[in-house]
């Protein structure tokens, strides 16, 4: 990218954020799929109902609470924080699905998505600018399911979950790294997005493997992700890169 001069690489970043923002905005408003709740796994075992869709979320719990040992920048912190709560939101969450207990799966979801693009920002573009922006990030995420709750559109909260993902690649392109392992959060995202896709043939995987659902994969290749992130600020070295500060 050394063609092209810094101040239009931010541009760049500035635009998709805008027209991103404005074709959700010009979306339909979309509502929680009631339906979503009812997973294909709903096998008690010790007690604990759905069981295997609980208990996979334990590898958040360590990954996260491995995280939270490492010293770092707020952002990566909060990263780490989003991982370890997510395993206690989500493990609630599938103890009874509805609604109201899916705000706490999705609270740390979203803090840790806002706080990993707020990080990336802060170690490829400007670290004051990373920094600044992580808080109001983390309150957008948090409005995005206010919003949700309070009007039932999820439209917001698609842009909070999603937009870090695709915003992380055009980081990624766009502005140099100052640490090795920019490719490990190629394999974080692939790992996710297999996760999605079991996700979405829950029912089908269970029938076909009899044995784990599409789900539960889903919250494996989930945590495979989160913990690749891990591995990656454990090993990584320094570049030199210089970034605007």
């Amino acid at each position: 990218m050394a063609r092209i001069s810094w101040n239009r690489r931010v541009l760049i970043l500035i635009g998709f954020v805008a027209l991103s923002l404005a074709t959700v905005l010009l979306l339909s408003p979309i509502p929680q799929d009631q339906g979503y709740h009812r997973f294909a796994d709903g096998r008690s075992l010790l007690g604990i109902p759905n069981f295997w869709n609980v208990v996979s979320n334990l590898p958040f719990v360590l990954i996260g609470a491995a995280g939270l040992r490492r010293s770092g920048p707020v952002s990566q912190r909060v990263i780490f924080l989003g991982i370890f709560l997510t395993g206690f939101g989500s493990a609630y969450y599938h103890w009874a699905p509805s609604d109201a207990t899916l705000i706490w799966d999705r609270l740390p979801i979203t803090l840790g998505f806002m706080a990993i693009l707020a990080n990336i920002i802060e170690e490829r573009v400007s670290e004051k600018a990373g920094a600044l922006l992580l808080w109001p990030l983390l309150g957008l995420g948090v409005a995005s399911l206010l919003v949700w709750r309070f009007t039932d559109d999820l439209r917001l909260y698609g842009w909070v979950q999603f937009f870090p993902i695709v915003a992380l690649l055009l980081l990624l392109w766009l502005f140099p790294p100052r640490y090795t392992g920019g490719a490990n959060w190629l394999v974080a995202i692939g790992l996710y997005v297999i996760g999605k896709i079991f996700e979405f043939f829950d029912a089908s995987v269970l029938s076909a493997s009899h044995l784990v659902s599409g789900h539960t994969l889903k919250h494996l290749f989930a945590a495979a992700a989160c913990f690749v992130i891990l591995r990656n600020f454990q090993m990584r070295k320094p570049l030199g890169a210089a970034i605007r500060d």
